[in-house]
This record gives structure tokens, C-alpha cells and sequence, in this order.
């Protein structure tokens, strides 16, 4: 197996933008004719790397409200559903389309990155029931020529056994389920040759990789979602996710659609690149942030810390929801304004609202008019030197006990 999926991998940074602009500008082109976006698109006439810094934001509200039995894409999809060999229905519900052509998920790239390939036996605990997990790890180790024993979920007797009588050399699915697995064969007594594991859909924390790293599995997660495939993947450097070829990622302040300085967190925003579901700028709800620099292991295309939280910070205050497109409307009514963070506490029985508002002015009074205009609420300003907010992609922090 040589070292990179392919030479997309390690092209340089003016090649890489100059081949996803022209991939761009067609993605933006075809989404602009579906119904879905309603004409809300424009198709850039300069570099469409800023022309898609403008363009709105796709909330996965936005897809679930769309969908009918008439359109059960919503409009979204450059084929009828009925073009599609799988249709698939996640929670919400939201259904989404899928494809079984060469990588159409985009798996490939990840499976290939922890070494998986020819001769290898995965054995997929992924779900294959409704949601798509299973068939887009399947769909990946296809790409990389490994055999599948499409396991699903649960039944762990019967996992140990199978993987025990199969052989298997390679594991896809949770981070924490393959740890049941060995301890099962442990159990029994049973010896299992697994020495990889593909895992996402969960945290993957460093005592639970450590556990396999002690048994001689390496152990390599991915990020990726239902909607978009695989967006981003860890390789055997382990400094990141390096975004996937397929994709653009964006990182925008929470409640926006305006992209952060590179290192500062928000949240992730994925347009792909598949003609065959054209998704632009859509909104993950998945806080992290971009990592400078490129990956040791020679993979050059953006990184992201991996995830970092959630970036819908809804909070009920006073018996209202604060929301952070307001906390966005606040800073966006102050040019001098860097950011702001509504903070909720409790006092005496009472819910308290404090704004902490990065300026260099000393004018709390100047705010106060502004916080209740737009979170509806009246609280406490509290001005901060710029940038001494703490750099985790919230604007919304909820401080209160909940026993």
C-alpha cells in the first residue's frame, strides 16, 4: 500500500485552491437551479472562495422543513430520489440520499490513512438500519479493496465469534464498542487478530486509545456526518483532522455565517463537492477550529482540532430563549466590538444575565439599550479588554445548577 490515497493529498496550497475553485463555481452553479434554495444563491463572477464567504448559511432545520412526500430531499438534490440506491432516514427526521459509486461517501481516504486495504477483513459495527453509518464505512473499504463483514450493531457474542472464525483483521464502528468485543473474546477465551480501528460517531478518548495501542491496535477516528460523508481524519501523525479533498470547510462565529480568524473557534461549515447533492455552506452545528501549519505526516490540505462542542447555545433566561443570532445582532450593531458572551447564573432564587462585551471603551451605559433591543432582556454589562474572552467558540454560557 503506497503512503497517500492519491496525489490530491499533497498538492501544494495554490493547486489546491485552483482546482476546488472551478469545483466550486459548478457546485454553486447547480445548487442555484434546485428549488431547495429558492434562488437565494448567486453565482460568483470572481473568486468563489469569497463570493462563498457571502452566501447564506444551510441549516439542517432548513432541509427538515423542506422535505414532503413530495420532495423528500427537499429540494436540495441535483437527481430524484428515485436515482438514488439508498435513501436513508436519520433523527429529526431528516432523510438523505445515498450513493454506492466509487467513494461516494468519501470513506476511502480515512480507511486508507489507518492502512486498511487488500486483504483485509473489516468487520463494520456501524449501523446499516436506516441511518447510513454502515453503508458509508462499506462504501470506503470498497474504495480501498478490503472485505466486509457487515456486522451492525450489538449481538456481542456473536461478534466475538465472528470476528474470531472470519479472521478479522480491521474494525469499523464507535470507539468505545470495540473495546466490548475484546473483552468478550477475552472472556472466552478466544484470540482475535484485530490491529486497526476506524472509529467515529463518539469520543474517542486518549485512555481508550491508549487500551488499544496496548493491545497493537492502532486506533485512527474520523469526523464525519449523514448529510456530508466524511469531512475530516485523523492520519497516523495524530495532530488534527486534515479535511478531506472532497470538501470545503469553513469556521464561522456561532449564529453567523462570517468566517473567524484562523485558531479562533466556531462553528463548522461544510460545502461538498458531490454534484449529486450539491449542500453549500452547510451548517454542522460542530464547534472547532483550524490548526496552522500542515500535518507531519505529508498530507497537506487544512486541519480542524477536531470537535469541540456544539455550537447551538440556545439558552432560556428569565423565561426567554436567547439565541446566539442575537448575541451576533448585538456585536454587529457596535463597529468597535470584537465579541460578546451572555453569561446566565442564578441569585437568590432569580435568573441573572450578565453581557461581557469585548471593547476598548469604557461606556457600559452605550450597550445597555442595545442588549435589550435585541436579547429582549434587560442584564447586567460587563466590559472586557479585547480578546480576553476565552477562546472556545461560545457566545452563549449557561452557569447555572441544574442539581
Amino acid at each position: 500500500m503506497s503512503g497517500f490515497f492519491d496525489d490530491l493529498e499533497t498538492r501544494t496550497a495554490d493547486e489546491r485552491r485552483a482546482a476546488h475553485a472551478e469545483m466550486l463555481r459548478l457546485q454553486i452553479e447547480r445548487a442555484a437551479a434546485l428549488p431547495g434554495y429558492r434562488g437565494g444563491l448567486a453565482v460568483p463572477e470572481g473568486d468563489p472562495f469569497e463570493a462563498l464567504s457571502a452566501l447564506p448559511v444551510l441549516r439542517k432545520s432548513a432541509l427538515v422543513e423542506a422535505q414532503t412526500p413530495q420532495a423528500p430531499l427537499g429540494g436540495y438534490s441535483a437527481l430524484a430520489a428515485t436515482a438514488f440506491e439508498h435513501l436513508f432516514q436519520s433523527p429529526g427526521p431528516i432523510y438523505e440520499p445515498g450513493g454506492t459509486g466509487a467513494d461516494w461517501w468519501r470513506m476511502g481516504r480515512f480507511l486508507h490513512a489507518l492502512g486498511i486495504g487488500a486483504g483485509d477483513i473489516v468487520q463494520n459495527c456501524f449501523s446499516y438500519h436506516m441511518t447510513p453509518a454502515g453503508h458509508i464505512f462499506e462504501n470506503g473499504a470498497r474504495a480501498v479493496g478490503a472485505t466486509v463483514f457487515p456486522a451492525g450493531i450489538g449481538q456481542t457474542e456473536l461478534q466475538v465469534r465472528a470476528a474470531h472464525d472470519l479472521g478479522v483483521t480491521a474494525y469499523a464502528g464507535t470507539p468505545d464498542y470495540l473495546k466490548a468485543i475484546l473483552e468478550g473474546a477475552d472472556a472466552v477465551g478466544l484470540a482475535l487478530k484485530i490491529s486497526k480501528a476506524a472509529v467515529s460517531g463518539g469520543a474517542l478518548f486518549p485512555e481508550l486509545r491508549g487500551f488499544y495501542a496496548d493491545r497493537g491496535i492502532a486506533c485512527l477516528q474520523c469526523y464525519a456526518t449523514a448529510d456530508l460523508g466524511n469531512i475530516a481524519y485523523e492520519s497516523p501523525a495524530m495532530e488534527g483532522l486534515i479535511v478531506d479533498e472532497g470538501v470545503i470547510v469553513e469556521i464561522v462565529r456561532p449564529g453567523t455565517g462570517d468566517p473567524v480568524p484562523e485558531g479562533e473557534v466556531g462553528e463548522v461549515v461544510v460545502t461538498t463537492l458531490n454534484p449529486d447533492y450539491p449542500l453549500i455552506r452547510f451548517a454542522t452545528g460542530d464547534l472547532s477550529a483550524v490548526l496552522p501549519g500542515a500535518s507531519p505526516c505529508g498530507r497537506t490540505n487544512l486541519r480542524i482540532k477536531g470537535w469541540m462542542g456544539r455550537a447551538d447555545q440556545t439558552t432560556k433566561i428569565k423565561g426567554m430563549f436567547v439565541r446566539p443570532e442575537q448575541v451576533a445582532e448585538l456585536v454587529a450593531r457596535h463597529e468597535e466590538v470584537a465579541r460578546a458572551r451572555v453569561v446566565a447564573t442564578r441569585a437568590e432564587d432569580r435568573d441573572v444575565m450578565v453581557v461581557r462585551i469585548e471593547t476598548d471603551l469604557c461606556e457600559p451605559e452605550r450597550y445597555a439599550a442595545s442588549v435589550e433591543a435585541v436579547l429582549k432582556l434587560r442584564g447586567e454589562v460587563e466590559l472586557v479588554e479585547p480578546g480576553s474572552l476565552p477562546n472556545d467558540g461560545k457566545v452563549i454560557e449557561d452557569l447555572r445548577e441544574y442539581g
